[in-house]
């Protein structure tokens, strides 16, 4: 499971950068409330929960587990 904490979340983009599943993007639509667009999870269910995005992530955003 993947999970974003898009509070903390600046927008640089590295975590979708590195996603070979590309499944993660950047989301122009909403604001968090520290101003920035917050990258969203495209497709969930893609995720090989390889945790390059947790790796890349400078915020420490992003959280891979094993699934429920």
């Amino acid at each position: 499971m993947l999970s974003i904490d898009y509070e903390r979340c600046k927008g640089c983009g590295l975590c979708a950068a590195v996603c070979p599943k590309k499944i993660l993007a950047l989301n122009s639509k909403r604001l968090n409330l520290k101003g920035y667009n917050p990258v969203d999870i495209i497709d969930p269910e893609a995720c090989i929960r390889c945790a390059m995005c947790a790796t890349m992530c400078p915020d420490v955003c992003i959280t891979v587990s094993e699934k429920d």
